[in-house]
C-alpha cells in the first residue's frame, strides 16, 4: 500500500518499545552457572539478578524491593558478582553491600549511610581471607568531593570496609593474583578520564595492606583497561599505547608483549565499573571481542602464537565477557538481535540463547518492520571520513509515494566517547517502521575506530560532533536516500548537547539543515556542567573544551547562551532526580526559548535519573517526540 513517509501504521508502538525496554547490565559465570543483571522498566527500572537454573528456566534472586545497582562514578557497573553460589550486591536505595545466598535471605555487610554516602562496586571476593575487595566511593565529607578508594569489607559483615589503596581520584579493576600475594587496580586522576590517561599498578599484598606499590603500564597518552590474571599468574591488560586498544601481557621481567596487533578496539571506553571484553579459557587460550572496521567480533586467541579465531556468529556486538570450565557466557546483540545472554561451548563453538531482551521484537508479526543497518562512511568538513548507522524505512505493508523520499532522525549518541549501538533497538525501529529514515552517528570522537578517531574530539566538542551530524545529514540528502526538508535530530546526554548545538551553531549551513530537534537530558549550559556535575566527569571538559578559565570557549558553545539562533520547535525530556545533568540545566535552555515565542516542549519525569528506565516514562517521552516532529517537521508541507 502507498502511503506518505512518516505516516505508516505500525505494530512497533511505543507502549511496545517500553516494555521491550529490559536491559541487560551484566553477565557473570560460577562454577559453570550463568547469571546476569536484568533492568526491568515495568518494575520501576528495578535491577534484578537472574541465575539459570539446571533445566535452562531463569530464575529471579535478588527479592524485590531489592536492586543490583551501585551508584558509584553515578554511571555504575560492577554492581555483582558470584562467588561459589553466593552473590554479593550493591542495593540501588541504600548503596549497602549485600550478601545473598542459597537461602534466599540478603544480610548487608556494610552499615547504613545518610544519603547513601558510602558506595561499593567492581569487587572480587578473597575466598582465603574472607573479604570483599573492590571499590568504595565516600560521599560523608558534607561540601567536599567524593573520595574513593580501593578497599576490604569483611564477608562476616559489620563495617565499611578497610581502605588498602587510597590517594588517587578514581580507582577500578582491582584484581588478586590466583595465589593472592598480587594486587593489581587502575587508576587516574583529574583531568583524565579513564580513555585518555589510565595507569595499570601493581603491589605486593598480605591481606591488610599493599607494599611495594609501582605502575607497571599506563599513564599520559595511554589509556589501560581490564587487567586479568591468567591461570600460571601473568598479568594481562588492554592498552591503547600503539593507537589502538591490543592486549598485552607483563612477562615475568616485567617487559609487555602484545598478544595480537591489530588495527582493533579489543578495549572500551570504561564508561561503568566491571566491563570485561576478554577471559581466560586456559593458560594458553582467552576468548576476546574487538570492533574491526566498526564492527563488533568474537575470537579464541591462542596465546602462544597470538593466531586470532573467529567463532562464526550472527552477532556484531559483544560485552561482559566471561568464561569458565570450557564455558562462555556474555552479552551479544545484533542488527536483527536484541542484547541476548549467550552462552557457547568453547571447544565446540556452538551457542545458545539463555535469556533475550525485548522477545517482542523476535515475534513473527515484526519481521517485515525491522530495518537493517548499513554502515556509511562519508566526508567531514575536516577533510576527514566518518562513519554512520543508516537505517532506511521499512514496513512490509507500505512503500512511500513514487517521487518523495522519507524524512530523517539524526541521532546522536551520548558519552561523547561512545558509540553507536550495532544490537536492534526497537527505538530506532519505531521511526523506520512508520516510514522515517534514522542515522545514528559515530562522530569523530567516538570509539571504535582507534585513539587518534577519539582524540579528534579533544578540546572540539560542540565543533567536531556537530559538523560530522550535519555532513551526515547532508550526505544522506545528497545520495537521494532522504528529504533535504524534513530532517530532525535528537540526542540524550552528550548526545543532547549535539543536537542543540547543532540548532543553535553559528554556522547556517550546520542549523539550517534542521526542522526540529529533541534532547534527552542534554547539556546546554557548559559552565553549569562544569560547576555541578558529579565527581567522575567534573573535569571532563578540560579535555572536551579546554580549561575552565577559557571563560570564552564556554560561552562561544553552550546552546543556553545562543538561544536567539534557534528558531525551530525543540522537545525537551528531563529526569527530575538527575544529578549528572540537572534538571536546572534544561530549564535554562526552555526559558529561553519560551521568552523568544519559539515551541519548546518540556516534560519532568518524577522519579528518573540520568537516562529513563520505568516503562511509564520511556512510552510517554517516545509517544510525545513522535507527536512532536510528526506536528512540527514531517509534514509534508513542512
Amino acid at each position: 500500500m502507498t502511503a506518505p513517509f512518516g505516516s505508516w501504521p505500525s505494530p512497533i508502538t511505543a507502549q511496545l518499545v517500553a516494555s521491550a525496554q529490559v536491559t541487560l547490565a551484566d553477565v557473570l559465570l560460577d562454577d559453570g552457572d550463568v547469571w546476569w543483571i536484568e533492568g526491568r522498566p515495568l518494575e520501576a527500572g528495578r535491577q534484578v539478578l537472574v541465575r539459570q537454573r539446571r533445566d535452562g528456566t531463569p530464575d529471579d534472586v535478588t527479592p524485590a524491593p531489592l536492586s543490583a545497582r551501585t551508584r558509584v562514578h553515578e554511571y555504575g557497573g560492577g554492581a555483582a558478582l558470584v562467588s561459589h553460589g553466593t552473590a554479593y550486591f550493591s542495593n540501588f536505595a541504600d548503596q549497602r553491600l549485600y550478601r545473598l545466598g542459597s537461602d534466599g535471605i540478603a544480610v548487608a555487610l556494610t552499615p547504613a549511610s545518610e544519603e547513601a554516602a558510602l558506595r561499593y562496586a567492581d569487587g572480587a571476593v578473597d575466598g582465603a581471607r574472607h573479604c570483599w575487595i573492590g571499590v568504595r566511593e565516600d560521599h560523608r565529607a558534607a561540601g567536599a568531593e567524593a573520595v574513593n578508594e580501593i578497599v576490604a569489607v569483611s564477608l562476616d559483615g559489620g563495617d565499611a570496609g578497610q581502605a588498602i589503596v587510597r590517594g588517587r581520584d578514581f580507582f577500578a579493576a582491582p584484581r588478586l593474583s590466583p595465589d593472592g600475594t598480587q594486587l593489581a587496580w587502575l587508576a587516574w586522576d583529574h583531568p583524565h578520564m579513564p580513555w585518555t590517561a589510565a595507569e595499570l599498578w601493581l603491589g605486593e599484598f598480605d591481606g591488610t595492606a599493599v607494599s611495594n606499590a609501582r605502575r607497571v603500564a599506563g599513564g599520559a597518552g595511554e589509556s589501560v583497561f581490564q587487567p586479568e590474571w591468567s591461570p600460571d599468574g601473568l598479568l594481562y591488560f588492554i592498552s591503547d599505547r600503539s593507537g589502538w586498544w591490543n592486549i598485552y601481557r607483563r612477562n615475568a621481567d616485567g617487559s609487555h608483549a602484545n598478544m595480537c596487533p591489530m588495527a582493533a578496539e579489543f578495549g572500551r571506553a570504561q564508561w561503568s565499573l566491571g566491563m570485561s571484553t576478554y577471559a581466560f579459557l586456559s593458560a594458553q587460550a582467552l576468548v576476546c571481542t574487538y570492533i574491526e572496521g566498526g564492527i563488533g567480533r568474537l575470537a579464541r586467541l591462542d596465546l602462544g602464537s597470538g593466531a586470532l579465531h573467529p567463532f562464526e556468529l550472527p552477532y556484531t556486538e559483544f560485552s561482559a565477557v566471561r568464561a569458565g570450565g570450557g564455558k562462555v557466557a556474555l552479552k551479544a546483540g545484533g542488527p536483527d538481535t536484541a542484547a541476548a545472554v549467550l552462552v557457547i561451548d568453547a571447544a565446540a563453538g556452538a551457542a545458545s540463547v539463555a535469556w533475550r531482551g525485548a522477545s517482542a521484537a523476535h515475534e513473527p508479526a515484526l519481521r517485515g518492520c525491522l530495518s537493517a543497518p548499513q554502515l556509511i562512511e562519508y566526508p567531514t568538513p575536516q577533510g576527514d571520513s566518518a562513519f554512520a548507522l543508516f537505517y532506511p524505512p521499512a514496513n512490509a505493508s507500505f512503500r512511500g509515494p513514487p517521487g518523495t523520499l522519507p524524512p530523517l532522525v539524526v541521532k546522536c549518541h551520548g558519552g561523547p566517547t561512545s558509540a553507536a549501538s550495532r544490537s536492534l533497538d526497537l527505538r530506532t525501529q519505531f521511526w523506520t517502521s512508520r516510514g522515517v529514515a534514522v542515522v545514528d552517528v559515530d562522530y569523530g570522537g567516538s570509539t571504535g575506530y582507534g585513539r587518534a578517531y577519539r582524540e579528534r574530539l579533544k578540546g572540539m566538542w560542540g565543533i567536531v560532533d556537530a559538523q560530522d551530524c550535519a555532513a551526515a545529514a547532508a550526505h544522506l540528502a545528497a545520495t537521494g536516500r532522504v528529504d533535504a526538508n524534513r530532517i530532525v535530530i535528537t540526542g540524550g546526554s552528550a548526545g543532547g548537547f549535539t543536537a542543540l548545538r547543532c540548532l543553535t551553531h553559528e554556522d547556517l549551513a550546520i542549523r539550517g539543515r534542521f526542522r526540529a530537534g529533541a534532547s534527552h537530558y542534554g547539556v546546554s549550559d557548559l559552565s553549569a556542567l562544569a560547576h555541578d556535575t558529579h565527581k567522575f566527569e567534573s573535569r571532563y571538559l578540560d579535555w572536551l573544551v579546554g580549561p575552565i578559565s577559557d571563560a570564552q570557549a564556554y560561552l562561544d558553545r553552550a546552546p543556553v547562551h545562543h538561544a536567539q539562533r534557534l528558531g525551530v520547535p525543540v522537545a525537551f525530556f528531563q529526569g527530575a532526580e538527575d544529578r549528572i545533568v540537572p534538571p536546572s540545566q534544561t530549564e535554562k535552555m526552555v526559558s529561553a526559548l519560551r521568552a523568544r515565542g519559539v515551541p519548546a516542549l518540556y516534560l519532568l519525569f518524577a522519579g528518573e535519573q540520568h537516562g529513563f528506565r520505568q516503562a511509564q516514562n520511556i512510552e510517554r517521552a517516545l509517544e510525545a517526540e513522535a507527536a512532536f516532529f510528526g506536528t512540527e517537521a514531517f509534514r509534508q508541507d513542512a
